[in-house]
């Protein structure tokens, strides 16, 4: 059994993105999706810090520090793409404008809840940010996460204990291990990496998992 890597995760979830979608990439891992965008659909990114239209990550030699997005990192644009201030981003958002935000999490539960911005009341980041206006915002949120935390702890709760970035706004998790939609009944599976059995991702899970009829093998679709 050999989990997907981030950039694995990344090009499968990038599957998943329609053509059409203006779509917004939360700092972090979310941000590797930008590489993995299918060819042949017309897919617009967003920024908060005032871009719509980026490309991928810009080899070494053709960085220009004076275009990077919310993260901080280097970016290109495609043609005609559009710069403008933080008021008109933040109205993309709030308008729901975007058709899907990727963001990461730490923890999710079966019923949509989001937790991602702090793990206790001693976290040291300073405030929720960004992320509270595009869960609110975007028509729709993926999350895109390790299965486990670093302790082997569980991500998928029956309910969140960490303070919530959104209430019942995630449709699908992608993780190392596997892809799972949320439903109207909870948790269910669509896509497992070889070699995992039902049992073992269940007991990788706090909240209960269902699953498809058909499970799609997870590295194939992120290769």
């Amino acid at each position: 059994m050999t989990p997907l890597t981030r950039d694995g995760i990344a090009a499968r979830l990038a599957q998943d993105i329609q053509d059409g979608w203006h779509v917004n990439f939360g700092i972090g891992m979310p941000e590797l999706v930008a590489n993995y965008l299918p060819e042949g659909r017309e897919i617009l990114l967003h920024s908060e810090n005032g871009i719509l239209g980026m490309g991928p990550y810009p080899d070494e030699k053709d960085i220009d520090w004076t275009l990077i997005n919310a993260g901080k990192k280097p970016i290109t644009m495609i043609k005609g793409a559009s710069l403008f201030d933080h008021a008109w981003s933040f109205g993309i958002v709030r308008g729901g404008h975007l058709e899907l935000c990727v963001l990461g999490g730490y923890q999710v539960a079966p019923n949509g809840d989001l937790a991602n911005w702090a793990r206790d009341a001693d976290d040291p980041l300073p405030a929720i940010g960004g992320a509270m206006d595009l869960a609110a915002g975007a028509q729709r949120i993926y999350v895109m996460m390790t299965h486990n935390a670093n302790n082997g702890a569980a991500k998928l709760l029956t309910s969140c204990t960490y303070p919530l970035t959104g209430a019942g706004i995630v449709k699908k998790v992608f993780t190392d291990l596997a892809v799972i939609e949320v439903t109207d009944d909870g948790f269910l599976v669509t896509d497992m990496i070889p070699g995992l059995s039902r049992e073992e991702l269940q007991a990788r899970s706090d909240a209960p998992l269902a699953f498809s009829d058909t499970i799609a093998d997870l590295t194939d679709r992120a290769a």
